[in-house]
């Protein structure tokens, strides 16, 4: 009866200590990536504020950048740190904060532009869009995973060289080395086929990331971790995989959208990543039906949610005949009406403070342009003067 007893009371401090390192997991990953899109904005308004002011100065010679800088250090430290207290499958679909953050900051801190006639049709898809995101944010942090081991480096080989991981690795290696192909020698560069390389790649990096971050928090709480050499393994393979997931994002950039790529890399990744943590971490063992599909139902509220805020936003375009800067409180204006640091764009270029020369009387052409034109039957060579006024007839 006693040993009953005791060992249900140590069944019920182990789940309180799995909920209160949970918490300390999550919190760590939410402001991470709170940190990490305040730090994007930052970064940003030191740049379009140099560019507004014409500073000659190169950025990284500002404050503001470098304190955008700091909080990305921040921010990184704070989401890998996560890793080490809470479940794969609880703080990587966590970075929907930072697409959330983003959208907010981009709308307040740098102040987009928006006229009321335009309100309804440009942010209103983006508010719903911050809203469902936040419920499904919720959902899948309240009935996430509540799951949590020591990372030893016993219970990671351990992990390492169970059945299930080596048979999820053997499909993986087979699906990453088929689509490598398709890409590379078929030159089948396809948006999916590209991201779900990046996917692929991504799952090791977060099981290596987060086994890296558990033995290093071990080893700094007292137990020493840094002297098995599954600890450098890892780290080589998280080092590896994170660096051609950067060039195959680079690839994808130079190809389509960001604003597509961001949504769709969010739901491929993240789905590949809860999949690798309930391989490798065995993260969904204990839960229950109930739990699950609440857990999956908010992932598809906040897939949903990040499409509708990337959707949403301005396309790039391919040539940007003036810039306007007015996003930057404090900057010069050239026009007593306007808010452009170049003049307007009126069907043709003009540049400083000129307005365009069509709309001015041909009297008031400033300058002459002489052609020399060859006469090839000839050897001398003759020079007609052609004003500006008939070369604006042709």
């Amino acid at each position: 009866m006693e040993t009953q007893f005791a060992t249900t009371v140590a069944a019920l401090d182990d789940k309180s200590d799995s909920y209160k390192e949970n918490l300390i997991g999550t919190l760590l990953a939410i402001f991470g990536n709170l940190f990490i899109s305040i730090s994007l904005s930052v970064q940003k308004y030191s740049h379009v504020r140099l560019a507004g002011l014409k500073d000659t100065r190169t950025y990284y010679w500002t404050k503001t950048w470098w304190f955008g800088l700091l909080l990305t250090i921040v921010g990184e430290l704070g989401v890998f740190t996560s890793y080490a207290f809470a479940p794969l499958s609880l703080v990587t679909p966590l970075s929907a904060v930072s697409v959330i953050a983003s959208s907010i900051l981009g709308f307040i801190f740098l102040r987009d532009k928006w006229k009321p006639k335009d309100f309804l049709r440009r942010y209103v898809l983006s508010f719903i869009g911050c809203a469902l995101t936040v419920v499904g944010t919720y959902m899948f942090v309240t009935f996430g995973p509540n799951t949590h081991e020591r990372l030893t480096a016993d219970n990671i080989v351990k992990h390492l060289i169970g059945w299930p991981f080596l048979l999820y690795l053997l499909l993986e290696i087979i699906a990453f080395c088929l689509l490598l192909y398709f890409y590379k020698k078929k030159n089948a560069k396809y948006l999916v086929v590209i991201l779900i390389l990046v996917a692929l790649l991504g799952s090791m990096t977060v099981i290596t990331v987060k086994a890296v971050s558990g033995m290093l928090v071990l080893s700094i709480t007292g137990s020493l971790q840094l002297n098995y050499p599954i600890f450098y393994i890892m780290f080589v393979c998280m080092v590896a995989t994170a660096v051609f997931q950067a060039s195959l994002l680079t690839d994808a950039s130079q190809l389509y959208d960001s604003s597509q790529i961001a949504s769709i890399n969010y739901i491929i990744s993240t789905l590949f990543a809860i999949t690798a943590g309930a391989v490798f971490y065995l993260e969904f063992n204990h839960a229950d039906v109930l739990h699950l599909c609440m857990f999956f139902l908010g992932c598809l509220i906040a897939f949903l949610g990040v499409f509708l805020i990337t959707r949403n936003r301005k396309k790039s375009k391919a040539f940007e005949p003036y810039v306007t800067m007015d996003a930057v409180a404090a900057l010069p204006n050239m026009h007593d009406k306007g808010r452009t640091i170049q003049p307007d764009y009126n069907g043709s270029f003009s540049y400083g403070a000129l307005v365009s020369s069509d709309s001015t009387p041909e009297n008031y052409t400033p300058a002459t342009l002489a052609i020399v034109q060859e006469q090839h039957n000839s050897k001398a060579a003759s020079t007609m003067p052609y004003w500006a006024s008939d070369l604006k007839k042709d």
